[in-house]
């Protein structure tokens, strides 16, 4: 019950990852460029069987890149962070899920009056 509540589809075969990628700010745009070049990250990441839902620049942050992946290549994408963004990023990591249709069905929910306010009794103070 809980799993379907939360939006999480026990059948699924995938899930999803959120990636903070920090940027190094003792380098400039160049120098980070370069380093990205020099490691293939542009090609190595993600890598092979893994899809990209979003990347977005953060001003101030970084870089959010949001995945969606067979739990089987969990590994591969932490090695190849490893392997091509430390010392560019720094990263941090988030088990993420899709929480549009939960919203969806709670807000329905909502404007059915499941969690409505008692309505006062006659003679009561609302």
């Amino acid at each position: 019950m809980f799993q379907q509540e939360a939006g999480m589809n026990p059948s699924s075969e995938n899930i999803m990852l959120t990636v903070f990628l920090r940027h190094d700010q003792s380098q400039n745009l160049d120098q980070l460029q370069r380093a990205l070049a020099e490691r293939n990250w542009w090609d190595r990441f993600p890598p092979a069987g893994v899809d990209i839902v979003s990347w977005n620049v953060v001003m101030g942050i970084g870089q959010i890149v949001t995945l969606r992946l067979p739990p089987d290549k969990l590994a591969m994408v932490n090695v190849e962070l490893e392997r091509s963004a430390w010392g560019v990023f720094t990263t941090e990591f988030f088990p993420t899920y899709d929480f549009v249709p939960v919203r969806e069905r709670i807000r329905a929910r909502a404007h059915a009056g499941e969690w409505s306010a008692p309505s006062p009794q006659p003679g009561e103070q609302p």
